[in-house]
């Protein structure tokens, strides 16, 4: 898989996958912006090496159809805030009117695609329509970790017809998880949150042959009960003590994880311990995540709502890695094929 930084950038039109699908409250200001902030460094990049940068990204589920709410205009106020630029916004995400556009571009100078799901052909990994997001490039890059997961025209498409490149945040992903199966501190502490029990069973699975211990949510202990899913190291998988109500995890729980937290080198956190949209359900998660913060261990966390909490606690900067990813960090991790990673290695 060739990187961003072997490439000569100088002048070239490079189309860019990022992963802008940034959670929204109902009037459509952005609820936090951790993914955007991830790709700067990849924009700044392609600027500073005198590139023509074209972006595009999906955002939320508008079905092919074009919804108001979630045109990118946001993210294009946020990116330019951040990069102290100006930078422009296309109508669209292909058209005579976009190529005209490009083909007009100064090096240096960036222009965002509009939501690539307003076309139905993105998510049904349509060859024309991955074929005419080609022809808008020199050169393809994708940093959206987060969307790898994902056989859409613009991951996995788009790579057919250009020379291709992982972006800076998506190499990044790439090492640090690798690292964490490959090359783990010990004692590993993993600690499992969230739903999508066959998922993370898998994750639970492949991460126990290194884990010294596997923590889980009341979620994961009740499904994996109920659908009688038999793990392969039982022994090292720890449920709650207690609960608040059946969603979130109680005190005694708060304090064995903690204990655990205190004895490791490494902390992998995948996945929200309760309801933490509601105050009252949000403490253990929100305690874990300090405690971790608060430990001396190489922590890594991901997955779900977990990006909000940490920045609802002013915690951003506790950790050594946040992935941008979900599902994309639990297929990864669970030793899956990402379509996006086969994509960029043909």
């Amino acid at each position: 898989m060739k990187t961003l930084k072997s490439l000569d950038l100088k002048g070239k039109r490079v189309l860019v996958r990022c992963d802008f699908n940034v959670p929204l409250d109902p009037k459509g200001n952005i609820l936090h912006d951790f993914r955007i902030q991830q790709t700067l460094p990849t924009i700044e990049y392609l600027m500073k090496e005198g590139a023509k940068i074209i972006l595009m990204s999906h955002l939320g589920r508008p079905e092919g159809k074009i919804v108001e709410k979630l045109r990118l205009t946001p993210i294009q106020d946020r990116l330019t805030e951040y990069l102290n630029v100006s930078l422009s916004k296309a109508a669209d995400c292909l058209g005579l009117e976009v190529e005209k556009w490009i083909g007009e571009m100064k090096p240096g100078e960036i222009l965002l695609l509009e939501n690539l799901r307003f076309h139905k052909e993105e998510e049904q990994n349509d060859d024309n329509f991955a074929r005419e997001l080609a022809k808008l490039g020199d050169i393809f890059v994708n940093d959206a970790f987060g969307a790898s997961h994902r056989s859409h025209a613009s991951i996995v498409g788009v790579p057919k017809y250009l020379p291709s490149a992982a972006g800076l945040l998506l190499e990044k992903e790439i090492r640090v998880l690798t690292d964490l199966m490959e090359n783990t501190r010990k004692p590993l502490l993993a600690i499992m949150g969230g739903a999508k029990v066959e998922t993370k069973a898998r994750l639970i699975n492949k991460i126990s042959k290194i884990a010294d211990f596997v923590l889980i949510g009341g979620l994961i202990d009740r499904e994996l009960r109920e659908k009688k899913i038999l793990l392969d190291y039982p022994s090292k998988v720890i449920p709650p003590l207690d609960d608040i109500e059946g969603k979130d995890i109680g005190p005694k729980t708060i304090e064995l994880f903690r204990e655990k937290i205190s004895l490791a080198k490494t902390v992998f956190f995948n996945g929200v311990l309760g309801m933490v949209e509601v105050e009252k359900y949000a403490k253990g998660t929100e305690e874990i995540l300090k405690a971790v913060a608060g430990s001396k261990a190489l922590s890594i966390l991901g997955g779900g709502d977990m990006t909000q909490v940490i920045t609802r606690l002013g915690l951003e900067n506790k950790f050594n890695h946040i992935s941008t990813g979900g599902g994309a960090m639990l297929e990864f991790l669970a030793g899956e094929k990402l379509p996006g990673l086969e994509a960029l290695s043909r």
